[in-house]
């Protein structure tokens, strides 16, 4: 009787694979590694050799120096890490046969060759200029970084602790400007500066500012001549003759320069953050319950200015005004600017267009010039209808805060638009072109022109810094 013996099962049973399937020789095929092998079963290993790593929690290391690929032809290092070339091959063949050697077919070793040869060719030519197109892209790029580097302050210089010196690639100067100096840099307001007015028939400045001061400086010797106390914070101030008016909370204080009388103008709800006059001086005050009132200079010593009415319509603060044209503007926070006929003092219109606060207004020629927080300066003019209408519109990169307009050294008609980045951005207008750029420690609340022909205008930060600028003459050639 035949006795059959169960065999004990191979390992290689439960993975399907037969004892003599496997090589005990441990070289590996170099046909294999060519691509070239046919045989299967091969008696040579068609896998590179593993590297014996050391235990989980220690550094990578091999205790037989034959095991690594280091000193492989098969491996390039690419960036301190190994890469298999042969895989690198593989690859690039595959891609070759997608793009145009799908039909070639196996066995035909030296026409895929040549095919794979002319192929690459003609890969090899769209990859470089590829690459070429690439280089030449990032030089363009890096080339304007390196423009907008130069025409940016260096923040670290800014505050006194750029160590780069020379080498620092950005502007080491308060304005990147040609034919622009600084004459004076007034320090004194602890607060932010919001009103400076030079009053006609004189040579003081006077500054306002958050700190609930009055500063009035002398403009041959750049001092600070004297310090008015007015226990409330300044909103605004601007001057007329010899008119210099202070907007405060519920109050506009009339200053007369020529007789040092003080006039208070009740009336006001809240902080007063504009203010405007007419060539009459008929001055307009805006408040923050969104009233715009106004008053009419008299003769009378005691009370020379009487109120003449009072302008509703906005339903936020009133933040800025203008007068031309015979008409009043007005912008508030409730995004609207609104037009009034400053004889009948009636409102005409309401322009909508901006999506946020309407910080700066200023008329310029036949056009109103609006800017906002909603990163826009638009341009407006009346159209045939009697209509104002927006015209253009140009988009910032910040939110504007304050407008001046005047000419520099060159006589162009220039557009200084303060944003909320600490920047002033000068415009040659009306094409908007890029004209220059000051810079601040904080941002720039308040500017101001000086008389005409003498290319002096002023500007007012957060700092409480006062500065004076002025154009260069012409050169003449």
């Amino acid at each position: 009787m035949d006795v059959k013996t169960a065999r004990k099962p191979y390992v290689f049973d439960r993975l399907g694979r037969k004892p003599s399937d496997i090589s005990h020789n441990k070289s590996v095929c170099i046909f294999w590694r060519n691509g070239k092998c046919l045989r299967n079963p091969c008696r040579f290993l068609h896998s590179e050799l593993p590297v014996t790593c050391a235990k989980k929690g220690s550094y990578l290391e091999s205790s037989n120096q034959k095991d690594l690929p280091t000193k492989n032809s098969n491996y390039i290092r690419t960036k301190n890490k190994l890469v298999l070339k042969r895989f690198l091959e593989t690859t690039v063949e595959n891609s070759r046969e997608d793009a145009g050697s799908k039909d070639c077919k196996r066995g035909t070793s030296k026409n895929l060759a040549l095919k794979n040869e002319e192929s690459g060719s003609n890969s090899t030519e769209d990859v470089l200029t590829k690459s070429e197109d690439v280089l030449t892209k990032s030089e363009d790029v890096l080339k304007k970084s390196e423009d907008v580097l130069k025409q940016n302050v260096c923040q670290s210089w800014v505050h006194g602790n750029c160590i780069d010196g020379n080498k620092c690639q950005s502007l080491h100067s308060w304005f990147h400007a040609d034919g622009l100096s600084i004459l004076a840099r007034l320090q004194g307001h602890t607060k932010a500066v919001t009103g400076i007015a030079l009053p006609e028939k004189n040579n003081k400045l006077y500054t306002g500012s958050s700190d609930r001061t009055v500063r009035i400086w002398d403009c041959h010797t750049g001092q600070c001549a004297q310090v008015i106390e007015l226990g409330a914070d300044i909103g605004s101030m601007i001057s007329e003759a010899v008119w210099v008016f202070i907007g405060m909370p519920n109050v506009v204080k009339a200053l007369n320069t020529e007789l040092g009388a003080e006039y208070d103008l009740n009336g006001p709800i809240g902080q007063v953050y504009a203010m405007a006059t007419t060539d009459d001086i008929t001055l307009f005050a805006g408040g923050q319950d969104g009233v715009i009132l106004a008053w009419k200079c008299t003769t009378e010593t005691n009370s020379p200015f009487q109120p003449i009415a009072s302008l509703k319509g906005h339903t936020s603060d009133v933040v800025s005004l203008t007068v031309g044209r015979e008409r009043l503007y007005s912008g508030s926070k409730d995004h609207t600017i609104r037009v009034w006929d400053h004889k009948t003092l009636e409102c005409v219109m309401t322009l909508d267009g901006h999506a946020d606060t309407v910080t700066s207004l200023i008329c310029w020629e036949d056009y109103l010039l609006s800017g906002s927080l909603d990163r826009t300066v638009k341009a407006w003019a009346m159209n045939e209808e009697g209509h104002v209408e927006a015209i253009y519109t140009h988009v910032e990169e910040h939110g504007v805060v304050a407008f001046c307009g005047m000419r520099d050294g060159n006589g162009k008609p220039t557009l200084y638009c303060s944003c909320n980045n600490n920047s002033v951005q000068l415009y040659e207008m009306p094409s908007f072109d890029d004209g220059g750029r000051l810079f601040a420690k904080q941002e720039v609340k308040v500017i101001l022109h000086g008389p005409k022909g003498l290319g002096l205008f002023f500007t007012g930060d957060q700092t409480g810094l006062v500065t004076a600028w002025r154009w260069l003459p012409k050169s003449k050639e």
